[in-house]
């Protein structure tokens, strides 16, 4: 255990034997917070894009939340964006794409998980501009059993001091527009919307600072 979350939940690190709990929490949650399981024809994808990366990678800034039921949720960190997409670029897509066919580029020929093979064939690697102030991102998904009690407020402090320690300055969440429960959690944590040239109209940035440790 890392954290005594209450409510009968813990923060603790992410192992290798958690992926396709990571995978499921990302599938129950990937419909702009809700579940999008109805939606998806490959349940894994998801969670080998947004969620396994993170356990990989960044193994110390992984966690899962865990309670009476198994995994309830998760919590990962980046703590340099850049050098994250980075080895995102050459260490973990390659393999990935020999996994799924693209399916080309037309939205209107996609159906169930293409708009997902079509990302690992084309992921979004590259940092706007008005992201260069938060060098730092981080991710949280939260099952409805884990929602609601402080749990998810919690977590987010705890992952804003591990960065802060780590020096990091900044932090940052990419947030689909639709997620309006999740828009207004983060503003009640301090978090702002970016605003400015090279963001997509996809995501919602929020964005807060962090103090020097």
């Amino acid at each position: 255990m890392v954290l005594d979350l209450g409510n009968g939940f813990i923060l603790r690190h992410a192992t290798a034997g958690d992926h396709p709990a990571l995978c499921m929490v990302c599938l129950k949650t990937g419909a702009a917070g809700q579940d999008a399981t109805d939606r998806e024809d490959d349940p894994e994808l998801m969670g080998l894009i947004y969620a396994v990366p993170y356990q990989v990678f960044e193994p110390e800034l992984a966690f899962v939340v865990e309670g009476s039921e198994g995994v309830a949720g998760y919590l990962f960190g980046a703590r340099d964006t850049r050098t994250f997409n980075a080895r995102l670029a050459v260490e973990w897509y390659p393999a990935l794409r020999a996994r799924v066919v693209d399916p080309g580029p037309d939205p209107t020929l996609w159906h169930g998980s293409h708009w997902a093979r079509r990302m690992v064939h084309h992921p979004h690697l590259d940092i706007p501009p008005p992201l260069a102030a938060f060098p730092s991102h981080g991710h949280i998904d939260l099952l409805p059993q884990a929602r609601g009690s402080g749990i998810g407020r919690r977590c987010m402090a705890f992952l804003e001091e591990r960065l802060a320690a780590a020096g990091s300055t900044g932090l940052f969440l990419d947030v689909h527009p639709a997620n309006r429960n999740a828009l207004r959690f983060y503003e009640r944590l301090g978090y702002a919307a970016l605003a400015g040239d090279g963001l997509p109209e996809t995501s919602v940035f929020m964005a807060k600072r962090l103090p020097r440790g």
